[in-house]
């Protein structure tokens, strides 16, 4: 619960200001860097050159100005984040202001956890398959050994969960990386590719995906590790097969690029390129004069820090018990768990 009550009173505080009809940032997101160590076939952004990098003090620029707009939860991610040799003192002074996260791919993870989980609130590692089907996934033989390996170090310094990529080509991997998260003890969080311009199409294909989204809502609801809830699989299934679409709310969620521009609208529509300077605007401002209208009907992507705050109801007391107080004490105190059966390589 230490954890808990002070993103809660934050939390809290905001939703009260949109009772009033204002608009807020709840999550960040922030790239550190695009280079990455890893070349996953799915991804665009290791193919990018970077600008100058953000220095400690800029980056502490950028998490004063979140903070004043009322945001709660940052996450780091790349490019890989573990590439930068100042990532302790940046997580350090992000945890003092924000419930933190990390996204890696593992590969140094077990070199680096001790300097960086006392600084982390969860720590997402990147798995696409069993062994083979995640290295020809990811571009780099043994980038799964390496995954696990890190998983294994991170466990008992850090709540840990698997971030697993639904592609074309892993669809009948997806159960096994839930198997591989139960057998591991740590949680796993789930996203559907998305086809970027300047990656490899590997959006799957929907009618292949239906059985996949289904199985998974399955387990999730028979109390399978997934952080994603029974909602999130059932608002993919009703706008992609039903015709009900979700509404997006993308205020919810802002990102920030590794140079400390802001994206607008979202992640994927401008394939996470920035605009202004995080810190030179008026966050609360600029966010409620922005035409956000437009993107409510977008429904093409299906990624969890855009779709689960959408579905979120700060004023339902059930929601919020199930979606933060439940769910957060359930991954920070991860209880055992133990495998159906075990995960075999291909």
């Amino acid at each position: 619960m230490a954890i808990v009550k002070p993103v809660l009173l934050r939390s809290l505080r905001r939703s009260l200001r949109s009772l009033g009809g204002e608009r807020a940032p709840v999550l960040a997101g922030h790239k550190l860097l695009y280079r990455c160590n890893l070349e996953c076939r799915m991804c665009p952004f290791w193919r990018r050159e970077d600008e100058p990098l953000l220095g400690l003090a800029d980056e502490i620029r950028m998490m004063e100005a979140l903070a004043r707009a009322g945001v709660s939860f940052l996450g780091f991610e790349g490019g890989e984040p573990l590439l930068r040799a100042d990532l302790g003192a940046i997580l350090r002074e992000a945890h003092d202001r924000f419930h933190t996260s990390l996204v890696t791919n593992g590969w140094l993870l077990a070199r680096r956890v001790r300097e960086i989980a006392p600084h982390l609130d969860l720590l997402f590692v990147s798995i696409d398959g069993i062994g083979e089907r995640h290295d020809r996934l990811r571009g780099i033989p043994r980038s799964f050994e390496r995954a696990v390996e890190g998983l294994r170090a991170s466990r008992s310094e850090v709540p840990s969960v698997i971030s697993h990529t639904v592609t074309r080509e892993n669809l009948d991997h997806s159960e096994k990386v839930v198997e591989l998260a139960e057998q591991l003890d740590v949680g796993l969080t789930l996203q559907i590719a998305y086809d970027y311009r300047s990656a490899d199409p590997m959006s799957p294909d929907r009618a292949k995906l239906r059985p996949v989204i289904e199985r998974l809502r399955d387990l999730r609801r028979g109390g399978a590790p997934i952080l994603e809830s029974v909602e999130y699989f059932e608002a993919i299934l009703g706008s992609w097969y039903g015709e009900r679409p979700w509404r997006c709310k993308p205020w919810l969620t802002i990102n920030i690029d590794p140079a400390g521009r802001i994206v607008l609208p979202c992640y994927v529509l401008q394939e996470y390129r920035g605009s202004a300077p995080v810190w030179s605007v008026d966050l609360r401002e600029l966010w409620n004069r922005y035409d956000w209208s437009r993107y409510e009907g977008c429904n093409r992507c299906a990624l969890a820090c855009y779709l689960e705050p959408s579905l979120f109801r700060w004023t339902d007391f059930a929601c919020l018990r199930d979606r933060l107080l439940d769910g957060a004490i359930h991954y920070v105190e991860r209880r055992p768990r133990t495998s159906r059966r075990g995960i075999v390589s291909g």
